[in-house]
């Protein structure tokens, strides 16, 4: 199952809004085939792995991440009837599949073509894996990953809105890699108007060479005051864009941005702004399974105070900027008790070039 929960990694960035997903056959002892899915719309990776085996799979033992599928509403036919045609014996699954159009019905099936079937062989990791899939699956919103930039003293801007950069090419390259994995990219309209970021995923420090795969980038502008030329309108036959706004915006903008070939979100509106929780439920319509928030304070705030966040990440880079009107990872007032602070969970730390990434897990609401 390690080396399934291996192949099913290699998929990472490439079969959303589908699970990752690793299979291995293994006969006497003797590992006979295996696979993983890479893309959407491409096979599975139980086919794969019994399309190796061959007559080989007869009798032996199949190793898969997650449970077979076993439905229609799908670009690929199921995977339940090939394995039991394979002539497997034995079928260990890592976890049962969330989706309620396959959840215990895959193993169902197995059980009825009197396959011996076992469940839960390394549930966490392979949980872990797909924990964007497992929650878009639950949730109906994208798996949210708050990121930022910042020195020790917790400042992510100068008083005067300077940030690039705070932290250092290697923790940049990183939050690259970190662009092509997810499905999306979300900033808000602050941000562009001041950094003017592209928000693509690039290689290395060249800002031309793009990653192979791109994430959706998606704007947060309560009235439309985007800039035609801002960076993130471009090169969108390479990383399409997406506006969320509200009604309050110039209607002539709307048709000059989608004639443009950019999509505007028209959404309910919370005090003037974008409601969140409306735009996290339209992308997760929308296929968006993760999502990376590199926002402002404010918008960092916001994100927090709706309860839509599920992990933190801060590169945290060894400078000091002090003072009351530096800009802090998180905008709007304070608690005034500790008991009001946010909790955080599952703390991890690693070494990034000459910065320190620390993660945690916000708790579930």
């Amino acid at each position: 199952m390690a080396l399934a929960l291996r192949l099913a990694a290699k998929g990472r960035g490439h079969t959303s809004p589908n699970p990752m997903v690793g299979a291995v056959v293994v006969n006497r002892g003797d590992m006979v085939g295996q696979g993983s899915h890479r893309k959407v719309g491409g096979p599975h990776a139980e086919v794969l792995a019994l399309s190796q085996a061959g007559s080989r799979a007869k009798g032996g033992t199949l190793y898969v991440t997650l449970e077979p599928c076993s439905h229609l509403k799908k670009r690929t036919p199921p995977c339940v009837p090939l394995v039991i045609a394979s002539g497997v014996r034995r079928v260990v699954v890592g976890m049962v599949d969330p989706n309620p159009q396959v959840s215990g019905r895959g193993i169902a099936q197995l059980k009825r073509a009197g396959i011996q079937v076992e469940v839960g062989c390394l549930e966490g990791e392979a949980q872990q894996l797909n924990e964007a899939y497992i929650h878009w699956v639950q949730i109906g919103r994208p798996f949210t990953i708050l990121k930022s930039g910042m020195t020790l003293d917790g400042q992510i801007a100068t008083a005067g809105g300077e940030s690039q950069w705070i932290t250092g090419s290697e923790a940049r390259m990183q939050t690259h890699r970190l662009r092509a994995d997810v499905d999306a990219v979300l900033v808000g309209i602050g941000t562009v108007l001041r950094d003017d970021p592209q928000l693509t995923a690039r290689i290395g420090d060249d800002s031309d060479q793009l990653a192979p795969r791109q994430p959706l980038r998606v704007v947060v502008d309560s009235r439309l005051r985007i800039p035609l030329r801002a960076a993130v309108l471009q090169r969108q036959e390479h990383a399409h864009t997406v506006i969320a706004t509200t009604r309050a915006a110039p209607v002539e903008t709307i048709e000059r941005l989608q004639a443009r070939g950019i999509d505007v979100l028209v959404l309910p509106h919370a005090s003037g702004h974008v409601n969140l929780t409306a735009l996290w439920t339209r992308l997760g319509q929308l296929g968006v399974t993760s999502l990376l928030v590199e926002g402002g304070s404010e918008l960092n705030a916001a994100v927090l105070r709706a309860g839509l966040p599920q992990r933190l990440m801060c590169f945290v880079a060894p400078l000091l900027l002090g003072g009351q009107d530096a800009k802090g990872l998180l905008g709007g007032p304070s608690p005034r008790r500790l008991r009001e602070a946010v909790p955080l969970k599952n703390l991890r730390m690693e070494p990034v070039g000459r910065d320190m990434l620390i993660q945690a897990d916000f708790p579930t609401r």
